[in-house]
């Protein structure tokens, strides 16, 4: 295969890698999609001027369009569709988006996932899209979509307490008819219940681990559901699946418990909800974990060399710091992963908790059977250096905050 000319300011001195020539021509393809969406715009354009100057109804015009791109690009009319949205909207609203895009700061799905989430506000400022387009440039696409779902949340929250009380007039249960004796149970309740009861029957799931149960986890969540519901008790199952209560993260910043004002209450996996809900689950049973982001005393950072498995307090800290696998763009839950050690404990590595992270299996498998290297930084962040060469820094979603005694200074005056 003859090579394409470099582009010298893509490429480092010398000769570049096979991985360059894969980043390289995944930048032109950003750069082509960026054009794509300017030229589908501009035929958009040319057609309604046409029939305005024709002076025929442009109703059609849009339908038109969209089946002439359909059929030159050999995809669906939802598809072409689908561009034309995207593409008005990084044209019309959202220019500086598709500026990015054409220099390949950002890669096309980043500017879809800033033209979804924003497209769901009603006032998008200048501010918010520099914010955007900062955290695209900085994070691959599962961790910026998480933080665009965050932005999105945040703008939301003057209406949220309105907004979640009436959307709770319109809870239900239904049974839908499936096929072959089967049928679909729903329930249209808030969130984060619907996250504790999926907790809670996985849980009891993973206990029915009996000889010859060759289950899968899928149905046997489906049995125990069932069994919940219709018994209302635990009595058959195992001893060790009995008693067994979901648990659901709740971050509440301390202000905001106190006053009612400041950043919004937020539920791990489900976003933001309304502060008189985060004050009754603060209160509730211990089956929530309270996490207040002015810390509380009595945490365990750290067992030093004295154990190497964690406490299950610390295990925890870990996992709500980091909400997810710490490997690069990775979105796998850190209650599904493993903890590990950075710095492996045989070799000297503390049970502290800036020397453990959570890894889903793969991740956790590819660090140690593999040249990829891994190094802790400050705040819970790892360095990922790949065989290449290339450094990849993931940072948590959260902070844990860390406190200094301020040196005395020189007496009043």
């Amino acid at each position: 295969m003859s090579d394409p000319m470099p582009l010298p300011d893509q490429v480092p001195d010398g000769i570049p890698s096979t991985l360059d020539w894969v980043v390289m021509c995944a930048d032109m393809a950003t750069v082509h999609a960026a054009q794509r969406y300017a030229c589908i715009i501009e035929l958009w354009d040319d057609a309604i001027a046409d029939a305005r100057r024709r002076e025929e109804p442009v109703a059609f015009v849009e339908r038109s369009v969209r089946l002439e791109v359909a059929s030159a690009l050999r995809i669906t009319e939802h598809a072409a569709g689908r561009l034309m949205g995207v593409g008005h909207a990084l044209m019309r609203r959202y220019p500086q988006v598709w500026e990015a895009m054409s220099r390949a700061v950002i890669t096309e799905t980043h500017a879809t996932i800033i033209v979804d989430g924003f497209d769901q506000l009603d006032d998008v400022t200048s501010g918010l899209v520099f914010e955007a387009l900062s955290l695209a440039e900085e994070l691959s696409t599962g961790p910026f979509r998480r933080a665009m779902k965050r932005i999105v949340d945040r703008e939301q929250e003057a209406t949220l307490a309105q907004q979640h009380a009436a959307a709770l007039q319109h809870r239900h249960v239904r049974v839908d008819a499936g096929v072959d004796g089967m049928a679909w149970l729903t329930a249209h309740l808030p969130a984060v219940e619907a996250h504790a009861i999926l907790g809670r029957v996985t849980a009891i799931a993973r206990t029915l681990t009996a000889d010859g149960d060759e289950r899968a986890l899928d149905q046997k969540r489906a049995d125990v559901f069932g069994d919940l519901l219709l018994d209302g008790e635990t009595v058959s199952l195992p001893e060790n699946a009995r008693g067994i209560r979901p648990t659901v993260a709740v971050t509440v910043p301390a202000l905001t418990l106190l006053t009612g004002e400041g950043p919004a209450a937020q539920v791990d996996g489900v976003g933001p909800i309304p502060i008189d809900r985060a004050r009754e689950l603060c209160g509730a049973a211990s089956g929530w974990m309270r996490v207040l982001t002015h810390p509380e005393t009595g945490v365990v950072l750290s067992v030093g060399r004295d154990t190497y498995r964690p406490p299950a307090d610390l295990r925890r800290l870990v996992a709500w710091r980091a909400a997810r696998c710490m490997g690069p763009g990775c979105g796998v839950p850190a209650d599904r992963c493993d903890i590990d050690h950075t710095i492996d404990w045989h070799h000297g590595g503390d049970t502290d908790a800036s020397n453990l992270a959570p890894l889903c299996r793969g991740h956790h498998t590819l660090k140690h059977q593999t040249d990829w290297h891994v190094r802790a930084k400050p705040g819970g962040a790892l360095e990922w250096t790949s065989p290449a060469g290339r450094v990849y820094l993931v940072q948590p979603e959260r902070r844990v905050p860390t406190f200094t005694t301020d040196p005395p200074g020189p007496p009043p005056f």
